[in-house]
């Protein structure tokens, strides 16, 4: 644990700082075109050299994390592109004139043909409707087939190096039949594409997928991000946690009904990090109390479990997060998340790579918390250091 690290000389860089810790996991929430913007920040983190070993996502998030746990480092960055270009390539217009108008213009062109024809290497609509198809019929549960996204992954992903054990991944689906949110982890099955495309079956636009005899949906709709998840892991492990949200939770009250749609969203999607954080530090608070109350006890008295109990709370691993949050552009309304053009995918995956950058600058952010009572640390950089 962190104890064994304090003989070691002041880190002085950023791979070296995320050797301090037991793991470096890599959070990454559902959003659909705005997934690029985590690429950009994983791009950042590579080029420091701090490589996650868990890996975590929902919905787009949990394609992009099985993208960078599927492949050796040294082609995680390629096939991320490779993904972001295939389904992103469809030209809009040739040229579009400078200015927030004719970008909302554009933008919402391109939703249109979205919604009208699919994303190449994703999906594609049904035809028929699906209200025109019978109860039962293999249309009639989803307005687009998913089925392209299969080869896509299979294409951008290995999954051999996923399972093998080098890293952890998990991803968030919803099972349809119970409604119970589930993860998928290699720490204990083999993932596959199904489990992928599971977390991100968002109805009623994609079909439910299924697997083992059980139907998933986009884990999204339940929570749209996997932190708690994280910090329900009875491991007492140091982490070092970047979490990467598309849709804040913070924002301007609406003035017409387009911004009333896009600020619905936002609030719908965004992570709830502070109502997990907080019920993470009561038990880890009781945790302590406990520690205390036991460690005055005789140890004559004390019974194996308690014993065990001791020995687990004292090495509790403490938890820091740095909390990434896209900032939505002006021009970016309601339709943010399936508006997929090559010119708004490659400006979210920018913004990813440079708001990293500008994090990672605080290297003391990134130190783990010296204080091991209060058990996690939060650190944004748009709410402390809005320069």
């Amino acid at each position: 644990m962190l104890e064994r690290n304090k003989t070691r000389a002041a880190p002085a860089t950023v791979e070296e700082i995320a050797s301090l810790y037991d793991r470096v996991a890599l959070v990454f929430q559902g959003g659909g075109a705005l997934g690029a913007y985590q690429a950009g920040v994983y791009q950042a983190l590579a080029e420091t050299g701090c490589e996650p070993t868990w890996l975590s996502g929902v919905s787009i998030g949990a394609v992009n994390a099985s993208i960078v746990a599927g492949n050796e480092p040294r082609h995680r960055l390629k096939k991320l592109e490779q993904f972001w270009q295939t389904i992103s390539g469809r030209k809009i217009w040739a040229y579009t004139p400078e200015g927030d108008f004719y970008r909302d213009v554009r933008n919402r062109t391109s939703s249109w043909m979205t919604m009208t024809f699919g994303q190449p290497g994703f999906f594609k609509p049904r035809f028929p409707n699906p209200w025109m198809e019978q109860p039962g019929a293999a249309g009639a549960t989803s307005f687009y087939d998913s089925a392209e996204l299969k080869d896509t992954l299979e294409n951008v992903i290995d999954f051999d190096v996923l399972n093998d054990g080098r890293k952890r991944l998990s991803v968030g689906a919803v099972n349809v039949r119970t409604g119970n949110f589930v993860y998928f982890d290699t720490q204990n099955m083999r993932i596959g594409p199904e489990h992928i495309m599971a977390s991100g079956a968002l109805p009623p636009a994609l079909p439910a997928v299924r697997i083992e005899g059980e139907y998933y949906w986009d884990g999204g709709i339940v929570s749209n991000t996997p932190l708690q998840y994280l910090l329900d892991q009875e491991e007492d492990r140091s982490s070092l946690v970047f979490q990467v949200d598309l849709f804040s939770a913070r924002g301007n009250l609406p003035r017409s009904m387009p911004d009333v749609l896009s600020r619905h969203k936002d609030i719908m999607y965004s992570s709830r990090t502070r109502q997990n954080t907080d019920t993470f530090r009561r038990i880890h608070a009781f945790k302590m109390r406990l520690l205390d109350a036991l460690k005055r006890v005789p140890p004559e008295q004390l019974t194996p479990d308690e014993v065990e109990l001791i020995k687990d709370y004292s090495d509790a691993g403490v938890v820091n997060i740095v909390h990434l949050i896209y900032q939505h552009k002006n021009y970016e309304g309601h339709a943010k998340d399936y508006e997929f053009s090559g010119t708004s995918m490659r400006e979210h995956w920018e913004a990813g790579l440079e708001d990293t950058q500008r994090t990672l600058r605080h290297r003391d952010w990134l130190l783990p918390p010296t204080d091991i009572k209060d058990g996690v640390e939060i650190h944004d950089l748009h709410r402390e250091d809005p320069t």
